[in-house]
């Protein structure tokens, strides 16, 4: 079977609508203006353009979109585009009646505390969001006046990978209305040559396949798509567009050799790829997670991958380890992919079922030992390529489950020799720890999405690593002549890809380079030299037209970039923050946004617009893009703060007010059995209560007796959903039929209306429907304790997504609230001043202190500093305390 990978670039073509339709994604308008079917809800799109230049696979592309406001009143105008996850946004520009607004790019810090008021209120928070498996989505809007025209446009760069043998460019066409001037552009200019280019559209039509226009010859290649208005409805008298799909363009080039540099104004690349190598027999072992949290559509896909890849396997040398709870292997060593052993290992792929809890730790660490031992005793080729892949959907909870001595073990047991390759199914894994368990092993991690596709993601990931050409890739460049270097040495050189190393000269007018090159190949070992001058790469740019000059200097600039905050995932302490430094550095000279730095969008001040951040979302943090808002374990454990409300304790309510960058805290001190309401809104149908407990038995010498929530009940009555928790068990009763799981359980669960995930004797994360998150922590004590017993926290995140009508002990404050502090004076706690808290018109005495959030600690807490309001909230709360008593948990 032949293997190729694949590159994509991603561009949405941009939609523009009224404010009155907020659709995600959509925000189109169905009401058409009679007399003319270009303008919708009294905005037309006269003007769309996509541009990319592509220069040695550097891709440069502005997406410009021109609107006009035909209504007779001010309108509010989207702007919505979708990049590749792996691009940089380097540009930004809003032109409203000749009056230009640029973004700006600065480091994320001072962005964000210049525009800290506005972004606590939510107003600039995330312009750029992920919305997909491979993209990001960019989202800018302005309010114009009648008759207004504004022009957007956004620049973006970013490096073509190869893949499968191919450069890949994904063009989403979105418009969602009919534009008269609409266009993609595409030119492509390649030193070496181009020897195959073409171009095709999901949309595309019989009567459109004429219109995409596609030439190439020798180094130059040109795709135009410009369908005329009629030819872009979808018939005749239509108003709708049929402009909605993908637009794809491929093309490689010629490889005469096995690599090609190239030398511009004190900058190099230098591309390898050679072809016609024989191939390297491979040691595999799958390690594969079969906890109970895999069961059902998860295994299944599972199995079906894994009888696909092995129809791929050939001449290789494989095994299967399976972990839950206990650690199961196939074979005791790696055997060869026989006939026999091939239709036995298949037989045992259909008997793979799911069972207990997540020993990763043990699974992972057996998969090394095995690949060691089968090197030690040369059951596998000399010259051959290992490689572990691991797929998991949960977190460690069974022997070591600590991620960082994890982490440890396996750096110190594969010592370098071979890349681990992760594989996170779905978005109850701990992204953040597989990607750095991976490339401390110079592998990658990759996210699985839990859709009907997986089984052909997996197989997909595989059919990258399958076919290995070369091991111990080294680049050699001079080290008298060269300065920052990218990375010029490679574990693996995989059949249809390229390995790419830029460089900065120390004398900024040399222009010659030698390369040395080393690699070991299935027969014997690779080693030539290679030479280029500047003039031989001068000659080769002369007959194109359309090069950015700089292209190599910003190619360089992006990989460098795209290294340095690789390494900083894996990276602590002084070498991190050597890294962050230097990538910042680098960020703000060339202007892209990364991780680092934020774009600030400036507006017209009128008409209530707001400016924006637009920041680059990272995949640790990327949670499911579905109907259900999941909280996923980065909320519960990033380093960043979140702004949420939350009850926990002998109970202490905590109310963040963001716009302060501060806290409330109050005390609800009731009787055991007391049932509180905390939060009910009438127009999503969710309510939250919870019943006290207290401890064992009564403390004589305490005025007030402790009490903690030691049920809570959560129910969605439009869903006909019901969620009880206690520190014992978790029931979920979704009308007359109940599951039932304990704090035992590592589970991720997802039906109609519901996300359930059960981190193992730590805390849960539900949702219902597309309305806030909740996060349950448990706390569990010394069971012979005399007095203290086990009991609940609650955390309410994305609180916003309930109705404005939400009230309860916790409820009442997701409505902004605002108050002011006067004369702090020493209180009776010398390390506690008290102060006058203006809030509701209330005057009260309240005092400086802490409340723990256990969210990431359970046993420990952190501390947060909040005014603590005296006797029940009294003044704060609305009504009194014994309102929100109600008779039963549902």
């Amino acid at each position: 079977m032949e293997n190729h990978l694949l590159l994509c670039i991603f561009l949405l073509i941009p939609a523009f609508a009224s404010s009155d339709f907020l659709v995600a994604h959509v925000r189109n308008i169905k009401k058409r203006n009679a007399d003319n079917d270009l303008v919708v809800n009294g905005i037309e799109i006269y003007s769309m353009k996509i541009d990319s230049k592509i220069t040695s696979r550097f891709a440069h592309n502005v997406i410009t979109s021109r609107a006009v406001n035909r209504g007779n009143v001010h309108k509010e105008v989207f702007f919505d585009v979708e990049l590749p996850k792996t691009a940089f946004i380097t540009n930004f520009s809003m032109t409203i009646d000749g009056v230009t607004y640029p973004g700006t790019i600065k480091e994320k810090e001072v962005a964000k505390k210049q525009y800290e008021k506005a972004v606590s209120k939510g107003q600039t928070a995330g312009l750029v969001k992920a919305s997909g498996r491979k993209t990001e989505k960019f989202t800018v809007s302005v309010n114009i006046e009648a008759a207004s025209k504004v022009t957007f446009e956004l620049t973006y760069e970013e490096l073509l990978k190869r893949q499968f043998g191919k450069y890949e460019m994904f063009i989403k066409v979105k418009p969602k209305q009919l534009v008269k001037d609409f266009e993609i552009e595409v030119n492509i200019f390649e030193p070496q040559g181009i020897t195959e280019l073409e171009a095709e559209g999901t949309f595309i039509t019989n009567d459109l396949q004429n219109i995409i226009k596609k030439t190439f010859s020798d180094k130059k290649g040109h795709i135009s798509f410009k369908p005329t208005l009629d030819q872009q409805r979808t018939c005749a008298n239509c108003s709708q567009s049929v402009l909605d799909g993908d637009f794809t363009v491929r093309y490689d080039v010629k490889r005469t050799a096995p690599d090609d540099l190239q030398i511009v104004n004190g900058y190099f690349v230098h591309f390898f790829a050679p072809t016609n190598l024989p191939k390297l027999p491979k040691n595999v072992i799958f390690v594969i997670d079969i906890s109970g949290s895999m069961s059902g559509r998860g295994i299944e896909q599972t199995r079906e991958a894994l009888l696909k890849i092995l129809d791929d396997i050939k001449d290789d040398f494989f095994n299967f380890i399976l972990f839950g709870s206990e650690v199961q292997t196939w074979k005791e060593t790696l055997i060869k992919a026989t006939p026999e052993n091939l239709d036995e290992a298949r037989k045992f792929v259909r008997g793979i079922d799911t069972a207990g809890m997540t020993n990763l730790h043990g699974g992972i660490m057996r998969g090394i030992d095995m690949l060691n031992a089968a090197h030690e005793r040369n059951l596998v080729p000399k010259r051959s390529a290992s490689i572990i892949i691991m797929l998991t959907d949960g977190q460690p909870n069974v022997g070591i489950s600590n991620t960082q001595d994890i982490q440890e073990h396996v750096k110190k047991a594969i010592e370098g020799k071979y890349p681990l390759y992760n594989l996170g199914f779905g978005y109850g894994v701990d992204y953040s720890f597989l990607e750095k368990m991976a490339l401390e092993n110079k592998g990658l991690a990759r996210r699985i999405y839990p859709d009907s596709d997986a089984a052909l993601q997996l197989q997909g990931f595989y059919d990258e690593v399958s076919n290995p050409m070369l091991t111990d890739i080294e680049l050699n460049y001079p080290e008298n002549e060269i300065l920052d270097l990218t990375k010029n040495n490679f574990k693996h050189f995989y059949d249809g890809s390229e390995i790419v190393v830029a460089g900065r000269f120390i004398d900024n007018n040399q222009n010659h380079l030698t390369v040395d090159v080393r690699g070991e190949g299935a027969n014997d070992a690779l080693s030539y030299t290679t030479q280029q001058d500047a003039q031989q790469t001068d000659k080769a740019f002369q007959e194109q037209e359309y090069i950015f000059g700089d292209y190599i200097e910003r190619l360089w600039a992006y990989l460098t970039i795209e290294q340095l905050l690789e390494k900083r995932i894996a990276a602590t302490g002084e070498e991190k923050e050597n890294l962050t430094a230097k990538a910042l550095d680098l960020s703000l000279k060339y202007k892209f946004v990364t991780p680092l730095t934020s774009m600030v969008v400036t507006k017209p001040e009128d008409y209530n617009n707001q400016d924006g951040i637009a920041d680059k979302p990272i995949e640790a943090e990327a949670q499911a893009v579905t109907g259900v808002t999941l909280a996923p374990q980065s909320y519960l454990y990033t380093s960043h703060p979140t702004w949420y409300t939350s009850v926990d304790g002998d109970p202490h309510f905590i109310i963040s007010v963001p716009q302060k960058e501060d806290a409330i805290c109050f005390n609800i001190n009731e009787n055991p059995g007391a049932i509180l309401n905390l939060i009910n809104d009438p127009v999503t149908g969710i309510t939250v209560n919870g019943e006290l407990i207290g401890d064992k038995r009564a403390n004589s010498d305490a005025k007030i007796q402790n009490t903690y929530f030691g049920k809570l009940g959560i129910a969605n009555k439009h869903l006909d959903l019901k969620l009880t928790v206690t520190p014992e068990k978790i029931t979920i009763q979704n009308g007359n039929e109940k599951t039932g799981f304990t704090w035992l359980d590592s589970v991720t669960l997802q039906q109609e209306g519901l996300t359930l995930i059960i981190n193992r004797k730590k805390n849960l994360v539900l949702s219902m429907g597309s309305s806030a998150s909740f996060v349950i922590v448990l706390h569990q004590v010394w069971k012979k304790h005399p007095l203290h017993q086990d009991f609940l926290g609650l955390y309410t995140l994305e609180s916003d997504k309930l109705s404005e009508q939400t009230h309860g002990l916790l409820g009442q404050f997701f409505h902004p609230i605002d108050f002011t502090i006067l004369e702090i004076h020493p209180g009776s706690d010398p390390k506690k001043p008290d102060a006058t808290m203006i809030v509701k018109n209330n005057e009260l005495t309240v005092t400086r202190g802490w409340q723990k959030d256990y969210r990431r600690d359970p046993k420990h807490g952190v501390d947060i500093p909040c005014w603590f309001v005296h006797n029940n909230g009294a003044g704060l709360i609305d009504g009194v305390h014994t309102d929100y008593i109600v008779s039963s948990l549902f």
